[in-house]
């Protein structure tokens, strides 16, 4: 795969560590853990997205675009990131977020990354939860069109097969990193969302034969909801990049959807617990909506002895951190007991 074939920006932070996580898993008693730091790449705190980006921007760039409209929920990571590169480019950025918690205390709705959207300079728009956002993208951006503007639409979370790109690029990452250090990754595990992380690391690691299987903790939906999703967007990723459709089986997307608990952005004791617990023994900082609550599922996981003793499991951190600072009430912290 060479994927020097397709535009690409280069401002993420690369490679990413690769870290052992040893006093949780002698804590946890099971695999070695490591943790892929997609938390470090950079923009504006870092985070998965923005490895998309490179890719999402650049095409953008070619498009001669001089403004970016793009969706997510309230706390969106991915709208974060976007503001950053958008603003790093010198382009207008404007934001359609919905609410998927029906929450409307300060802290959430004008906190974490709502607040960097804000110093980044974008326009924000809110709709309500279950608005049809696409359409109102669509119509967002033939208003800038009438007005004298030439606005590139990214999607949610940026996947779609441009920015699934950056993850086959992280799969490439990650397998050079392991071969360079002898470790031999028995499993990846992450949180699964908008497709796109976990579509294109798909591809990149079935496309290179490397004998690593993906598994994803789904974040918002129901397991075989979620799979489709993904296997759709592996297989489109595929395509673009000139592989045969079918290099993803279908057995390969999992999309584990004993976590998410009550919904997209709602709290689980679970992920409470995993976020204290990278942090207590670890130093590490997850988020409440995608890296806890994949944490939490593969500590539980762990624990029922779905991943054994011995194996290497790779968890990889797609970033997020400052989403924390939206739910400072859940983590029974002192001034908040």
């Amino acid at each position: 795969m060479h994927l020097s074939r397709f535009p690409r920006l280069h401002f993420a932070h690369l490679p990413t560590p690769l870290e052992p996580m040893t006093r949780l898993s002698a804590a946890l008693g099971g695999p070695n853990l490591w943790i892929k730091r997609d938390d470090c790449t950079g923009l504006s705190s870092g985070g998965n997205k923005t490895r998309k980006l490179e890719f999402l921007m650049a095409d953008a760039l070619q498009n001669k675009v001089d403004t970016i409209i793009t969706l997510g929920g309230t706390q969106s990571n991915h709208a974060r990131q976007t503001t950053a590169i958008a603003a790093k480019m010198g382009m207008e950025c404007h934001l359609l977020l919905e609410n998927p918690t029906g929450r409307d205390d300060e802290a959430y709705v004008y906190g974490g990354n709502v607040l960097l959207d804000q110093l980044h300079g974008s326009a924000i728009s809110k709709l309500p939860f279950g608005a049809d956002i696409n359409a109102a993208a669509e119509d967002l951006a033939q208003q800038l069109r009438d007005n004298g503007k030439n606005p590139y639409i990214i999607p949610v979370g940026g996947s779609n097969e441009i920015g699934a790109l950056g993850y086959v690029n992280a799969a490439l990452e990650l397998t050079t990193q392991a071969n360079d250090r002898s470790l031999q990754i028995d499993h990846l595990v992450h949180a699964t969302g908008s497709a796109g992380t976990q579509a294109g690391l798909l591809v990149g690691m079935e496309g290179i034969n490397s004998g690593i299987p993906v598994y994803g903790i789904n974040v918002s939906r129901p397991r075989r909801e979620q799979e489709e999703i993904v296997f759709d967007l592996a297989q489109r990723t595929a395509v673009y990049l000139g592989l045969n459709s079918d290099v993803v089986k279908r057995e390969k997307v999992i999309a584990n959807g004993d976590y998410f608990g009550d919904g997209y952005g709602l709290p689980t004791p679970a992920m409470v617990e995993a976020v204290k617990m990278a942090a207590r023994y670890e130093g590490i900082l997850l988020d409440p909506v995608y890296s806890g609550k994949g944490f939490s599922g593969l500590i539980d996981l762990i624990r029922k002895g779905h991943f054994k003793q011995g194996e290497n499991v790779v968890f990889l951190h797609t970033g997020g951190s400052v989403s924390l600072f939206a739910y400072p009430e859940i983590f029974d912290l002192p001034g908040y007991i």
